[in-house]
């Protein structure tokens, strides 16, 4: 079985669009829980709440790597992010028999993609994405790290990369407003 999260509901066939890797894929992961995370985006959900209008490509937000057992590791980078990112959130996860994979490594474990439209065989309605990862948490499938919990060498790490993304994101004023917004100590002495 494959899963796929989205926001929109009654798809009946799922087409490939353009992705971070800059060409048309559908991405899936063969464990439900994995796909919980892209039911909202921290950047494009922070953008709506405090009023920044942007009609651009969402810069997209993956707050999550992976343990060494293969379960996904959900990170908070910033005080009460998963709250502020999926609580209220609903959507939809779609599943799918099969897929024409594409070919393409994503190297994140049990994803998978395709570059041609799959048709859905199922779907599950959502109707809360924060209080589905805290389930997901409870059951032992998905860790979460919480910010209050971030090692010392991560918070190094966060910091000179929130500063390097800020930087790099000239041509994002959405991605911008968003680490102003969440991570104001850390970009206070940075400017446009």
């Amino acid at each position: 079985m494959y899963y796929h999260a989205s926001q929109v509901k009654n798809i009946k066939v799922l087409e490939p669009r353009i992705s971070n890797h800059g060409i048309p894929l559908i991405y899936f992961s063969t464990k439900r829980e994995n796909v919980l995370v892209y039911l909202s985006n921290a950047i494009q959900k922070y953008c709506r709440d405090t009023g920044f209008a942007w009609d651009g490509v969402w810069k997209k937000w993956g707050p999550y790597g992976f343990a060494k057992d293969g379960r996904q590791c959900i990170q908070e980078y910033y005080p009460d992010a998963l709250a502020q990112t999926y609580k209220g959130v609903s959507g939809y996860i779609y599943y799918a028999d099969s897929i024409t994979d594409s070919g393409f490594e994503v190297k994140i474990p049990d994803a998978a993609t395709s570059s041609q439209p799959v048709p859905v065989t199922g779907v599950e309605f959502v109707p809360d994405a924060y209080e589905a990862i805290l389930e997901a948490e409870r059951e032992g499938l998905i860790v979460i790290q919480r910010y209050d919990e971030m090692p010392e060498k991560m918070r190094e790490w966060n910091e000179r990369t929130i500063r390097e993304e800020y930087m790099e994101a000239a041509d994002h004023p959405e991605y911008r407003h968003f680490i102003r917004g969440c991570f104001p100590e850390i970009v206070k002495d940075l400017t446009d």
